[in-house]
């Protein structure tokens, strides 16, 4: 059995939990600007239409009376650790996937906790009396049933789906609540007049590969009850990134490039404090019609210097027509792996020839910003930045 346990509206809630005067009132957490995104809303809020991902603006429209706030990402982290504490006394096998959510597979756990609706109950009562906070739980034999367990009785939910029940379960579940399944694939299996899980059996595995490519053969073994994916504990980082929305869509190259150089230091800063590195960067670029585009390129030899992944973005900017303003800019850095290791040697000289002398600086840099705050020193370039 693998449970599935999500935090429900959790930094509206922390919020609402440092604050007790917002108790019952609709909070917003997310960009306060006009060009921000919700990151979490209150139940109250949500009651008006307002969900995470959603542009503020649209947020403010749909509810004007909502109390707007900015995000505390230390604080939220703070409660983060508590709550995955309290998982990992019931079982090893956790996997963190993010800040307020996890499974754990408690396979041969019911001597020590009972039954896996008493465990779930447990880890409902522990977190409620640890952080004061509610939290969803999803109960399931496969991992993709366990989290969509966790999504259907919100808030403080706690479904289970016994093993007898897979097959009926499986069979009505709506297609739109499938993880992988997004808007562009609901409407190409809609065209088939797949509205079930159970409906993609109508179809062979062939034919459903054929509409949806590589996806379609995860697709297939899901409504046949197989889930090949496992509760990994202490899961290697594949990728990190960082993006931001610009307070004004821009054409100007030059405004995007003093993005990218602090989204860059601030890549190479998780990678040196993950002790990776990374053998790709990814430019990431949302337009102002919302379209959404990505470019990416392969160093020469893997780095976990910010000024190297700053020139590679930058290259992937340049090279990149701008026929449209740009709303959001983004750079990421994946292939990773730990910085110790062998290291293809090459014949020629490269360009990328400087990067264990950026390493070293970025290193002391680290070292002085630990002790004396990120504002001691900053490269020039965003010197005027706040």
């Amino acid at each position: 059995m693998i449970l599935h346990v999500d935090m429900d509206a959790f930094f509206a809630s922390v919020e609402q939990l440092d604050h007790p005067e917002l108790m019952g009132k609709c909070v917003i957490v997310g960009g306060t600007s006009n060009r921000g995104v919700v990151a979490a809303a209150s139940y109250e809020a949500r009651k008006f239409g307002v969900h995470s991902a959603m542009p503020m603006y649209q947020a403010r429209r749909k509810c004007p009376h909502a109390i707007m706030l900015s995000p505390r990402h230390k604080r939220y982290s703070e409660i983060s650790s508590f709550v995955m504490s309290t998982l990992e006394s019931f079982s090893p096998l956790v996997e963190q996937v993010s800040i307020d959510e996890a499974f754990l597979d408690i396979s041969g756990c019911a001597s020590i906790y009972g039954t896996p609706l008493e465990i779930g109950r447990k880890i409902k009562d522990k977190i409620r009396s640890s952080v004061h906070l509610t939290c969803s739980v999803g109960i399931a034999p496969l991992k993709f049933l366990a989290k969509i367990g966790s999504d259907l009785d919100k808030p403080d939910g706690l479904k289970y789906i016994k093993i007898d029940e897979v097959e009926e379960f499986i069979r009505t579940l709506s297609i739109r609540k499938v993880p992988g399944v997004g808007p562009q694939t609901e409407k190409c299996l809609d065209r088939l007049g797949i509205r079930t899980l159970g409906d993609v059996k109508r179809y062979s595995e062939k034919q459903i590969v054929n509409h949806l490519g590589k996806y379609g053969v995860r697709l297939y073994e899901l409504t046949s009850g197989i889930d090949r994916s496992m509760v990994h504990s202490g899961r290697p980082v594949k990728s990190v990134s960082s993006e931001e929305t610009l307070t004004v869509d821009t054409l100007d190259k030059s405004l995007l490039k003093k993005y990218l150089l602090r989204q860059a230091e601030d890549v190479g800063r998780q990678l040196r404090r993950e002790s990776l590195k990374a053998g790709t960067v990814i430019l990431k670029i949302k337009l102002s019609d919302f379209t959404q585009k990505s470019r990416q390129k392969q160093l020469m030899h893997r780095t976990n210097a910010s000024e190297v992944i700053y020139r590679a973005s930058v290259n992937l900017l340049d090279a990149y027509p701008l026929s449209e303003p740009v709303r959001l800019i983004g750079v990421g850095a994946s292939d990773v792996s730990p910085k110790s290791g062998p290291v293809q040697l090459t014949l020629f000289a490269q360009p990328e020839k400087d990067t264990c002398k950026w390493e070293k600086i970025d290193r002391t840099v680290d070292a002085i910003t630990e002790k004396f705050g990120r504002d001691s020193i900053r490269k020039a370039a965003l010197k005027d930045d706040e």
